[in-house]
């Protein structure tokens, strides 16, 4: 069934892109908002200071990608390509980054608390500022 789903900013939960999907009536959130992220990634759509909480962006495509002060925490971006994607200030705390390339991405000042990093590919990444306390590895 096809629906409406909408991307909010993080900080005055306004809409920012609204997304028609089409996803199981009972389909968990995480993958509504995953759909609806690809749906915004390919119609070119400004996803800074997007709120992706717990998305599941399995797989996702976001090289060279503009999500600067997004909040991503908790999202599934396992084996994503994020390689060369801006991520400054964003929100990545217990993500699960594993296997994801993260080849000169901008990282700077970004939360990486408690995320996965285990097989993430950092080389060059920018991670200046960025709090890595309790990363996995």
């Amino acid at each position: 069934m096809k629906n409406a789903h909408n991307i909010n900013d993080r900080f005055t939960g306004s809409v920012i892109f609204t997304a028609e999907i089409q996803v199981a009536d009972d389909a968990p959130e995480a993958f509504r908002l995953g759909a609806a992220t690809a749906v915004a990634i390919a119609a070119k759509a400004d996803l800074s200071d997007a709120d992706l909480r717990e998305a599941d962006l399995n797989c996702a495509n976001l090289r060279r990608d503009d999500l600067s002060g997004a909040n991503l925490s908790g999202a599934n971006l396992r084996h994503a390509g994020l390689r060369e994607a801006n991520l400054s200030d964003a929100d990545l705390r217990e993500a699960d980054l594993n296997c994801t390339d993260l080849n000169c991405a901008n990282l700077r000042r970004d939360d990486l608390s408690g995320a996965n990093l285990s097989g993430a590919n950092l080389r060059h990444a920018g991670l200046r500022e960025a709090n890595l306390r309790s990363t996995k590895s």
